[in-house]
């Protein structure tokens, strides 16, 4: 019998819900547990790489989305008469100010 956890922060538990959820996914797909699953170090290490270079990629496609916004709020807001500008890495942020 489990034991119900009490979770005293918002966040955490949605996060443990999250893993919750995603396990029970796996679950479904495979048919086994990751308790379960006897593969080889080898085997695990190859699946920890392939998720952290799909981990690399979203991150780039997050970092393109974010320029490409940033861009449209640029020109979006190009007709203000008063603009601060500063730079996060490659990413220009433009901030308008309105009198």
């Amino acid at each position: 019998m489990k034991e119900k956890v009490i979770v005293r922060d918002k966040i955490i538990e949605q996060v443990i819900n999250k893993f919750i959820s995603r396990s029970d996914v796996g679950f479904k797909k495979y048919g086994v547990t990751l308790n379960g699953d006897d593969q080889t170090l080898d085997t695990w290490l190859n699946h920890l790489q392939e998720e952290l270079m799909d981990a690399v990629n979203y991150i780039e496609k997050a970092r393109s989305v974010l320029r490409e916004e940033i861009e449209e709020c640029y020109i979006r807001d190009s007709t203000e008469t008063h603009n601060t500008s500063s730079s996060i890495g490659d990413v220009k942020i433009t901030y308008n100010e309105t009198k």
